[in-house]
C-alpha cells in the first residue's frame, strides 16, 4: 500500500470518529430534552393526582356528613383538605376533621410555617399577636405531618382556624405522640383513617389578655377521634388530654366516641348507618387498634363506672388513694411468676408503662386455689387490698389470698 493510500485511510478513520463523536453529543442532548419532558410531565401528573385525591378527600367527608351541634355564632369552612367550625365567640375551631391517607407514608414534604388569618372565615381569626410571647403554643388541630404529600393542604393547616393555645408540654409530647399514632395506624394498615380533633370549648374558659381583641380561650382539654371506616373491620376511638403535661401511655386516654360527644355538645358522624354509628361510638375495643404480639395481651382501657361494681376505683385514680384500703379494678394484660415463685400482674398496661400492679409473694401462693399468672391473665378483675407506691414505681396492692381477687363480668354492670 503507497503512502497515498495510506493518507486516505487515516483520514478516513478520523472523519469517522468526528462522525462518531457528533452522533454520540447529539444523542446526549436528545435523552436530555426527553429527561426533561418527562420530568415535567411526572410534575403535572403529581400536582393532578393531588387535585384529585383532595377532590377526593372532599367527598368521603361530604359522605359522613359534617359534625353537626346546636351551638351558635359559629361558621362551617371547607378547605381542599380539611373542614371546620369555627367558633367566634373563643376564636378557634370546635372541631376539625380531615383525612390521612395512605399517600403520608411515601409523601416528603416539609413544614411550610406560613401561619396566616383563615381567609374563609367571615368573622376574622385570631392571629400571631393574639399568641406571643402567651406561653402557649401555636397547636395545630389538624396536624401538618398528616398532609406532608400534598403542597396546597399542609399549607392550608398553618391558618389560625387550625390552631388552639396548648401547652408546649403538652402539643410537643403526648398531643405529638397521638398524632404519630394516627399516621402509624394508616401505614400498617394501608387504609385511610378519618379524624375529628378539637378543644373541649366551654364559657368559664380564661382569655389570652393580649393581642387585638382579646377573646382567644384557652382550653382546658383536647380531644381526638379516628375512624377507619374502610373494609370489613370497622372501628372508632377517641382521645381526651389535659392542657398540660400528660405522661402516661396513651391508652389510659382512651375513651368512646359518646363521651366526647356529651361533653362537646356534637355528633361526630351524622350520616353513618344508625346501627353502624351506635356500636362504633359506644365501644373501644383497643384490641382491634393494637393487636396482641409475642410481647402478651394488648393494653385495655381503665374501665368506667359503668362497666365496674360501685365504690371502685380503675387504675388511673390509684394515685389519689395511696395508703388507703380500696378495690381496684382493670384488665390483666400481663402475669410474671419469678423463680422464687412469687407473682405479679399488670392491670391495663404492660411494663415497662405499668399504671398499677399487683404482687402476690411466694409464701402466699399456697392460699391460691388456682395459678394466678394462668388463669387471671386476659381476665377483668377487681383487686381489694391497701394501695401503696414507692419512689419512681406505678401503685401496686400486695395480695395475700384469692378471696382479694375478684373475677368480674362487665355485663353484670
Amino acid at each position: 500500500m503507497n503512502s497515498h493510500s495510506i493518507t486516505f485511510l487515516l483520514l478516513l478513520l478520523l472523519g469517522t470518529s468526528c462522525t462518531y463523536a457528533q452522533s454520540d453529543e447529539e444523542q446526549i442532548q436528545q435523552l436530555e430534552t426527553e429527561q426533561q419532558t418527562l420530568e415535567e410531565r411526572q410534575l403535572k401528573i403529581h400536582d393532578e393526582l393531588e387535585q384529585l385525591r383532595l377532590a377526593v378527600i372532599r367527598q368521603d367527608l361530604e359522605a359522613l356528613g359534617t359534625p353537626t351541634s346546636t351551638i351558635e355564632q359559629t361558621e362551617l369552612v371547607k378547605h381542599a383538605g380539611m373542614f371546620l367550625l369555627y367558633d367566634e365567640q373563643h376564636e378557634q375551631a370546635r372541631w376539625v376533621t380531615h383525612i390521612i391517607l395512605p399517600q403520608v407514608n411515601v409523601g416528603n414534604l416539609s413544614r411550610t410555617n406560613d401561619f396566616r388569618i383563615d381567609p374563609k372565615v367571615s368573622t376574622g381569626t385570631a392571629d400571631k399577636p393574639d399568641y406571643w410571647y402567651s406561653g402557649f403554643d401555636r397547636g395545630h388541630i389538624a396536624p401538618s405531618a398528616d398532609f406532608k404529600w400534598s403542597k396546597t393542604a399542609i399549607s392550608e393547616s398553618y391558618f389560625y382556624s387550625n390552631m388552639a393555645p396548648q401547652r408546649p408540654e403538652l402539643n410537643r409530647e403526648k398531643w405529638a405522640e397521638l398524632e404519630g399514632w394516627g399516621r402509624s395506624q394508616v401505614f400498617n394498615n394501608k387504609e385511610q383513617l378519618v379524624v375529628i380533633s378539637g378543644p373541649i370549648l366551654t364559657d368559664d374558659l380564661p382569655k389570652i389578655t393580649q393581642g387585638k381583641n382579646k377573646k382567644l380561650s384557652v382550653p382546658k382539654q383536647f380531644y381526638k377521634i379516628f375512624l377507619d371506616n374502610e373494609g370489613d373491620e370497622k372501628k372508632a376511638i377517641a382521645f381526651l388530654m389535659d392542657n398540660s403535661s400528660c405522661n402516661k401511655p396513651l391508652i389510659t386516654y382512651a375513651m368512646t366516641v359518646d363521651e366526647i360527644e356529651k361533653l362537646t355538645g356534637i355528633d361526630f358522624f351524622p350520616n353513618l348507618d344508625k346501627a353502624l354509628q351506635d356500636k362504633l361510638e359506644s365501644t373501644v375495643d383497643w384490641a382491634m387498634w393494637d393487636r396482641a404480639s409475642d410481647k402478651g395481651m394488648p393494653d385495655a382501657v381503665p374501665l368506667s363506672m359503668k362497666q365496674r361494681p360501685k365504690n371502685t376505683i380503675n387504675t388511673l385514680e390509684t394515685d389519689l388513694f395511696i395508703d388507703k384500703n380500696i378495690t381496684v379494678c382493670g384488665t390483666v394484660v400481663s402475669t410474671k411468676k419469678t423463680k422464687s415463685g412469687a407473682v405479679f400482674l399488670n392491670l391495663d398496661t404492660k411494663f415497662p408503662n405499668q399504671i398499677y400492679s399487683v404482687t402476690i409473694w411466694a409464701s402466699a401462693i399456697q392460699n391460691f386455689s388456682y395459678s394466678p399468672e394462668i388463669e387471671l391473665l386476659g381476665k377483668k378483675v377487681c383487686i381489694r387490698g391497701k394501695l401503696t407506691k414507692k419512689d419512681g414505681d406505678a401503685p401496686s396492692t400486695n395480695v395475700t389470698n384469692e378471696k382479694k381477687i375478684e373475677i368480674i363480668d362487665e355485663e353484670d354492670f
